[in-house]
């Protein structure tokens, strides 16, 4: 696809964590057809890289989790392209726990991958991003899960909210050389959907109650991603970009109407 004006990132560097899989190589995939020299990382190299318009994503590998990886990564990135343009700050998760069984490991561990660790990630982002003529945008992705109840997985939940908090911090503290902005997905199909939706038909009862009629998909988010980080939302910082088709169809509109039948 051609690059339409303000979303041409020809020449631009972008790091994507997490960027292998899922969301992250669904936002990799738009920004590699947008002419962007894309970096994904993880902690183990995939078996295919994001792919489209005719380029390819550059591996790199790290653990967002340790301080030292995230450095040796930087010092690649500073070596290997001399710039960073872009960072979406995408790898999280959490498997889906009752809060009050599990471990207080188990819980250290999640706001630790999903709130910690992107904090560090933009720390270092940030340092480069600084001594830029340019300066830079910081991208973390949230999720709805900040914004309501998160039940099964509490504690991710609550590290995005607190995502959504250092959003706004960063923004005044990073300001005006570097962006910083959080994009937060509602539900999501992707390779792992059956792991919290079940088969096709828990799939389509689960988009049922979405206004828009279905979940988004990784490209969705990618899309997102490549307009905020552009120069045409060159104004936006320290602001949320919620995306959820629309929400979910309230449960009491449901039981209210099956009370009636």
């Amino acid at each position: 696809m051609g690059h339409c004006s303000g979303l041409d990132y020809t020449d631009k560097v972008v790091l994507i964590t997490g960027g292998t899989k899922g969301i992250g190589a669904g936002i990799a995939c738009r920004f590699l057809q947008a002419g962007a020299r894309v970096i994904v990382c993880g902690r183990s190299a995939p078996q295919a890289l994001p792919q489209a318009g005719g380029a390819q994503a550059i591996f790199m590998a790290c653990d967002v989790r340790d301080p030292d990886s995230l450095k040796a990564l930087f010092e690649g990135i500073r070596a290997d392209f001399g710039h960073l343009d872009v960072l979406v700050n995408n790898a999280g998760g959490s498997p889906a726990a009752e809060a009050a069984s599990v471990s207080p490991r188990f819980h250290e561990g999640i706001i630790r991958l999903n709130l910690i660790a992107p904090l560090n990630v933009a720390q270092q982002a940030n340092v480069l991003m600084q001594q830029q003529a340019n300066g830079g945008c910081i991208v973390f992705i949230g999720s709805i899960s900040a914004l309501r109840a998160s039940p099964g997985t509490a504690a991710y939940g609550a590290a995005k909210a607190g995502v959504l908090a250092l959003v706004q911090s960063l923004a005044v503290e990073w300001a005006p050389k570097v962006r910083v902005v959080a994009v937060s997905p509602g539900l999501v199909r992707t390779e792992q959907s059956h792991l919290h939706y079940g088969d096709e038909q828990g799939v389509a009862a689960v988009s049922a109650g979405i206004p828009a009629g279905r979940m988004a998909v990784p490209e969705d988010i990618g899309n997102a991603c490549l307009f905020i980080a552009s120069p045409m939302a060159g104004y936006a910082s320290g602001c949320n970009l919620l995306l959820h088709g629309g929400g979910e169809r309230p449960a009491f509109l449901g039981a209210a109407q099956n009370a009636g039948h």
